[in-house]
C-alpha cells in the first residue's frame, strides 16, 4: 500500500497500490468524502497511466490543485 501525503487540498493522504499496472484500493483520507469517494470508484482497475493523463492538472477552486490531481501526483511518484 502507497500513502502519499497530499499538499493544498482538503485532504491530508491517499492511499492505493499500483498491481499490474492498474490501480488498485484508493482511499482519500479527509476532503470531501462524495467526491473523494467517486474519484476512488472511477479510477478503480484503471491503468495507472491513464489516470494520470485524465486527472493531472486538474484543479479546486481558485487552488493551483485538486485531489484527483494529488491522486496524479501521487501515481507519477509511484510509478
Amino acid at each position: 500500500m502507497f500513502r502519499y501525503k497530499t499538499k493544498g487540498t482538503c485532504s491530508q493522504e491517499i492511499q492505493f497500490d499500483i498491481v499490474d499496472g492498474k490501480l488498485s484500493g484508493v482511499k482519500f483520507v479527509g476532503g470531501c468524502s462524495g467526491n473523494t469517494q467517486g474519484i476512488a470508484k472511477l479510477v478503480e482497475g484503471m491503468d495507472a497511466q491513464e489516470a494520470v493523463k485524465r486527472l493531472s492538472g486538474i484543479k479546486c477552486g481558485f487552488k493551483s490543485t485538486s485531489c484527483p490531481d494529488q491522486l496524479s501526483r501521487a501515481i507519477q511518484e509511484n510509478l
